[in-house]
């Protein structure tokens, strides 16, 4: 899980050292103003403050314009105005900060404002408090005031922003070129950049010099500390010590005692740490706390982590309802917001379809994400490691969807079975593809440093029941090496059971019997219950491998378990279940049998699960009779609808075929429908929504 940025700087909300020389912007305006005049500064009456771009002292009327339709909401107007002063005044270093502030605030246009940000600086005549404190008596008598603090807004929104788009090299030299023209101390903002670069070790002693200081306050402290914690939590050992973590949650906490809502990066980051020592429950109640106080100006939406950790315990039904609470809280963050972290919605998004069966859609959003990078300023993790995982689960996609694809084919006559088979193939090259651009991305060194530690703090989280995946990727020799080094450097420390899943994966791949069973068995001594999607692919391992060993008591034990905790497990890893196969002797029920039966999904053996057709309904069986999964057919006309995700092009042969279609997709589903227009909201397809369109709703439609 990658840990957030402690504050997000907006447009309306300026960070700290901004606050030191508002007092001081105010009375050089004041003596700007005096210059202009002639009068003297006990001649001059004060206006009430009013808040632009965080300070009161601007005093441009087209600045104050622009800003009095920010806050009014009318954000088309604003940038209009902002475009107009710019075209009367192209060389002003106020008009062109002001388009940018405008473009990120409304649009989230991170480029187009870096290009004014640029411009402003470049037009900037006060560079300096020296510059600024001297402007007063250079102004020319009857010469209109100006804000002397451009400049410095300039320079602090530049290091932002480079930080946002990840240029954290730039990001520093424009904070130390801020402290150099204007005396500002800006340690407490070094620490991110510094930790963004991996370079813990000045992270640690720049927040060693805030935290030394007599006359720190307490956002700077809560800074540093937070600081410390990602330091702390860089050290692949740690698993169960993070003192300076705890220091930071403990700050805030008492910085803001008299109300329950605290920070949701903040609550999210303590969630995060709480993973990293495995205690799942106190970070669902961190996460459960932080989805109560919407923040449109978060770089967190705590409905991400949510839906991970139910999908990961089986919870299918808390899943989707944390699905749709992530959409309603991505639709209303603020445009910045939005494009800081869309990737991470469609990641999240993918890997919920890919379990639900609309594999066609998960492959489009994985994409998306992996050709539409993230602003990962505001995050631990970073753009090479984005890459990877949405490659992986682009993989993973559309591996699935060629697999359902073949399922749809194997229930058609042999005409329309070679069609569909033939065109299916298209699928499974994409699939190919994607696979050799994750593998690549995978076997860099620094993308795979900390990838096997359990819930890593600082990287882009990838489901623990995924991660095995990679394996199928790099080649169970790779793999192996990475289990070592990784228990090496410590990333296992008081998680062996995690070690051991991963060590029953290579096994498999090596079609060790012997091997997974051994794995297996620790692994599943030593995970969390928690853990179900992870511990239903070891049961699968274990189950083939009983299999082949002719155990076939203990494979159907196995095999049962895995289906009923992760039912679209056979379907990714595109293997078949031994079943036996049983009619009642109808004509239905005979032409069921042979066309599940050539099935991918199924293996015909008298020693299999119980596989019971008869004229109305389909029954899989466990070795003590219990029903894993029933189907009762439905007439034609109320069985397959658009929204189903086992409608392709081709039609249907006949109601045996629609049978057996809709009996795989609820045996390999999780039990939930989605309408196309839920679907389109999860894609992005809709209308674009914000938080005004919905109000104090707390759904979408259609959900």
């Amino acid at each position: 899980m990658a840990l957030r940025r402690k504050k997000h700087q907006s447009t309306h909300e300026r960070s700290q050292h901004v606050k030191q020389i508002l007092l001081l912007g105010a009375v050089v305006s004041a003596c700007l103003s005096c210059g202009a005049t002639g009068q003297n500064l006990s001649e001059i009456a004060l206006p009430a403050p009013e808040i632009c771009f965080g300070l009161r002292s601007i005093v441009e009327p087209e600045a104050l314009a622009v800003c009095s339709a920010l806050d009014a909401s009318q954000r088309i107007r604003a940038r209009e105005l902002a475009e107009q002063w710019l075209t009367s005044a192209p060389t002003s270093s106020a008009a062109h900060y002001t388009l940018a502030e405008v473009l990120l605030t409304v649009e989230g246009n991170v480029p187009r404002a870096l290009f004014h940000l640029n411009q402003a600086e470049a037009n900037s005549k006060i560079r300096s408090f020296d510059q600024m404190v001297g402007a007063g008596t250079d102004l020319p008598e009857g010469s209109a005031p100006e804000t002397p603090l451009w400049h410095y807004l300039t320079l602090n929104q530049l290091s932002s922003v480079h930080q946002l788009i990840g240029n954290q090299e730039e990001s520093l030299r424009y904070l130390d070129a801020l402290a150099e023209a204007y005396g500002v101390d800006l340690e407490p903002y070094k620490g991110w950049p510094l930790i963004k670069l991996g370079r813990f070790e000045d992270a640690r002693q720049s927040a060693l010099r805030v935290l030394a200081k007599d006359d720190v306050d307490r956002f700077s402290e809560a800074q540093a500390w937070n600081t410390l914690c990602a330091v702390e939590l860089s050290a692949p050992q740690e698993s169960q010590a993070a003192p300076a973590c705890d220091k930071a949650l403990e700050l805030d906490e008492a910085a803001q005692n008299t109300r329950e809502e605290l920070s949701t990066v903040t609550l999210t980051n303590a969630a995060e740490v709480a993973l990293s020592r495995l205690r799942i429950d106190q970070a669902e109640r961190l996460i459960d706390r932080a989805t109560r106080y919407p923040n449109p100006s978060s770089v967190s939406n705590p409905w991400i982590q949510k839906l991970y950790l139910t999908l990961a315990q089986g919870r299918f039904d808390n899943a989707q309802s944390a699905l749709e609470q992530m959409l309603v809280w991505r639709n209303r963050q603020d445009p910045l917001i939005g494009v800081s972290n869309r990737a991470e919605h469609f990641l999240a998004s993918a890997t919920f379809l890919l379990l639900a069966g609309y594999t066609e859609e998960a492959a489009r959003l994985a994409e998306s994400a992996l050709n539409q990078p993230d602003r990962n300023g505001n995050f631990s993790a970073d753009d090479a490691q984005k890459d990877a995982i949405a490659a992986l689960l682009t993989t993973l996609a559309f591996r699935a969807d060629y697999e359902r694809q073949l399922e749809y084919a194997a229930a058609q006559e042999w005409g329309v079975r070679l069609s569909a088979t033939a065109s299916a193939q298209l699928t499974r090259l994409a699939a190919w593809r994607a696979g050799r651009r994750a593998a690549s991305l995978f076997a860099n060194a620094e993308t795979m440093r900390n990838r096997l530690r359990p819930y890593g703090p600082l990287d882009v989280h990838i489901p623990e029941w995924i991660e095995p995946e990679i394996a199928r990727l790099l080649g169970a020799g790779v793999f192996t090496s990475l289990i070592e080094d990784a228990e090496t450097r410590g990333s296992f420390s008081g998680a062996q059971g995690y070690k051991h899943s991963f060590a029953t994966e290579s096994a498999a791949l090596r079609h060790d019997s012997d091997g997974v069973i051994d794995e297996g068995t620790l692994a599943l001594s030593l995970l969390p219950d928690a853990e179900a999607m992870l511990r239903a692919r070891v049961q699968w391992h274990m189950a083939r491998a009983y299999w082949l060993k002719g155990d076939s008591g203990s494979a159907r034990s196995f095999f049962s378990a895995s289906l009923r905790q992760d039912p679209s497990l056979a379907r990714r890893l595109g293997a078949g279940i031994p079943v036996a196969i049983s009619h009642d002797g109808t004509p239905s029920a005979l032409a069921l049998a042979d066309r599940l039966s050539i099935s991918p999904r199924f293996e015909a053996s008298p020693e299999g699960l119980a596989l019971e057709i008869s004229a109305n309904t389909l029954c899989l069986r466990d070795s003590e009779e219990a029903v894993i999964s029933c189907y009762t057919p439905a007439r034609k006309s109320e069985s397959l609808t658009g929204d189903s995700p086992a409608i392709l092009s081709l039609p249907l042969a006949n109601d045996s075929a629609l049978v057996a279609v809709e009996f795989q997709r609820q045996l390999f589903g999780i039990g939930v429908e989605l309408s196309k227009a839920q679907r389109s909201a999860i894609m992005g397809a809709s209308v674009v929504l914000r938080s005004q369109s919905y109000g104090n709703d707390t759904s979408l439609p259609d959900f």
